[in-house]
């Protein structure tokens, strides 16, 4: 249907539910799932309320250019799309939030009225039910985009795989925040840093070489920093029919979790096993988006970073102190040296200098390279350090954990996704323990 309206001549929109003296915002057109693809897709559409007069009285050959700004203070979507939007997996959860507070007749609809906006092509199921229809699209978006935000998300669980909610309404809460600019210097400038020369570089690398989230026979192999639970127990007392467990587990601090579920029970000889995981967002890389598809914004004079979407990274941000990383670096390659503190550099606080753009990163490797010109070479190993110290600065960071306890085998499942677990790892914790954490669990 995308393309219907998309090669349409005109589209004509008949608010049935909108008076003379009626706004927009008052129809139940701007809540519809179907209708989201109506007003992104027409190059020319024309708005016509319940007496059919033009919406507003206004009398142009197109009302899409007018109504722009009613369209984004209605539904929060940037006015740009509605004049340059094409379909394609670019920011799939920036379109998963426009959908997520949308209804729909029939349930499977939910995810069939996105086919179009995704540009994907899946069988329609009627029958199959909600959590099964969109199941399906987010296993596709997950393979084709990569996007581990999608599988970030606070809710209901969804039947298909535990990893995925039951709706989109999850998908209408931001996601946590990145560090600024300047959180970043002081975190580095007070890293407890801890191993040999190249720690901080091999840790990049390693998260950089893992695979990327993908599904098969429904099972999702997640790539993950891994926290071992090392204790999971209820406390007696009870408020409410709310339980709380102690949790604790290896380099991470302990937690207090609150449920509405008894998880186990006491008379059970063996605690269930389980696992504190940190998705791999590979935002915190800092790599360009190798996705390409055929969406355009207003901005076409600079290539598209994560800050768009996310509040990540901003080109303010590339411009990390570089006196104050070389100085670090330079803390970083003392062999085997145990440095208890980087404080001593917080006072440094020169911008003077600019970092390369993020595009180097796939020309140039994080690895020692023995080719190219020596001054040339220096340059992107300075760039690589400064990328794998701001790596662990946001590493350091609190992160929503997902709690998973085994199922069968090495399968595990998420549980507990309707509580927002907020975990931190310890100032103890050094990279080298964080590097040994990094793997690719099963979940169903």
């Amino acid at each position: 249907m995308f393309r219907w309206y998309q090669r349409s001549a005109l589209t004509i929109v008949y608010l049935s539910d909108i008076s003379p003296s009626g706004v927009l915002a008052e129809s139940a057109w701007i809540t519809r799932g179907w209708t989201l693809q109506e007003f992104l897709a027409p190059n020319i559409i024309l708005f016509y309320r319940s007496d059919w007069t033009p919406y507003l009285d206004h009398h142009s050959d197109n009302h899409k250019e007018f109504i722009m700004q009613e369209l984004k203070d209605v539904t929060g979507i940037d006015s740009r799309f509605y004049v340059t939007f094409r379909p394609g997996m670019k920011d799939p959860r920036k379109k998963l939030e426009w959908a997520s507070k949308r209804v729909t007749k029939e349930p499977e609809d939910v995810a069939y009225s996105l086919f179009g906006i995704f540009g994907v092509y899946l069988p329609v199921i009627y029958g199959e039910g909600r959590q099964n229809a969109v199941g399906r699209l987010l296993e596709k978006i997950v393979a084709q985009s990569r996007d581990i935000s999608v599988l970030d998300w606070v809710g209901k669980s969804s039947e298909y795989n535990s990893c995925l909610p039951a709706d989109l309404t999850p998908y209408g809460d931001p996601l946590l925040p990145f560090l600024s600019k300047d959180d970043i210097r002081a975190s580095i400038s007070s890293l407890p840093v801890a191993g040999a020369e190249g720690m901080a570089l091999e840790l990049y690398n390693k998260l950089n070489g893992t695979s990327p989230p993908g599904f098969s026979h429904g099972r999702l192999h997640l790539p993950c920093i891994v926290f071992d639970v090392t204790k999971f127990k209820r406390r007696g007392d009870q408020d409410q029919g709310m339980y709380f467990y102690d949790v604790e587990a290896k380099g991470l601090c302990d937690l207090l979790i609150t449920t509405g579920k008894k998880l186990f029970s006491r008379a059970k000889s063996a605690t269930p096993k389980f696992l504190l995981v940190r998705l791999l967002d590979r935002r915190l890389l800092e790599l360009p988006d190798f996705l390409d598809d055929t969406e355009s914004t207003d901005d076409s004079s600079r290539p598209p970073s994560p800050s768009d979407s996310y509040g990540g990274f901003t080109a303010e941000q590339e411009s990390i102190d570089s006196e104050l990383s070389e100085k670090v670096i330079a803390r970083l390659k003392q062999p085997f040296a145990e440095l208890s503190s980087l404080a001593e550099l917080s006072d440094i606080a020169d911008d003077t200098e600019s970092e390369e753009s993020y595009s180097s990163a796939l020309e140039y490797p994080l690895q020692h390279s023995h080719g190219g010109f020596p001054g040339e070479q220096e340059s992107v190993d300075s760039e690589s350090s400064k990328k794998a110290l701001r790596l662990i600065a946001h590493l350091k960071q609190p992160f929503r954990a997902f709690l998973l306890v085994q199922k069968y085998g090495e399968e595990y499942t998420r549980i507990m996704s309707d509580r927002d677990i907020i975990a931190q790892i310890k100032d103890t914790t050094s990279v080298r323990d964080m590097m040994h954490c990094v793997r690719t669990v099963e979940v169903v």
